[in-house]
């Protein structure tokens, strides 16, 4: 009996952490992604100065890239979607900032 008591609110939990780390919806990505200065090269569905997200979402599906990705906002690069290098964003933008845009801009992928 005192086991479930002790599983029953571990599970809520559990439950709750989950729903945090899910990747944030699209109002508060683009919020966040017009604070820190992500539209100016970005958007969902055309490619203005970087890829269209859908297009980065579409081209890493199913696979395990986000601290690869991650890695590649905050350090910057080019090379890969042509030859106009992404400045790095970090430390301007937080770490945690980073990783949720990343997780927002893969699961755009279809």
């Amino acid at each position: 009996m005192k086991l479930r008591w002790i599983a029953v609110p571990a599970a809520a939990v559990m439950m709750m952490a989950g729903q945090a780390n899910a990747a944030m919806d699209q109002a508060a990505a683009l919020e966040l992604a017009k604070k820190s200065g992500c539209l100016a090269c970005h958007s969902i569905e055309k490619k203005v100065v970087g890829p269209a997200w859908q297009d980065v979402g579409n081209k890493y599906k199913g696979k395990d890239e986000k601290a690869r990705l991650v890695a590649k906002v905050k350090a910057g690069g080019k090379g890969v979607w042509g030859e106009v290098p992404m400045p790095p964003y970090s430390p301007r933008v937080a770490d945690a900032d980073i990783e949720g845009l990343v997780e927002f801009v893969l699961s755009l992928g279809k």
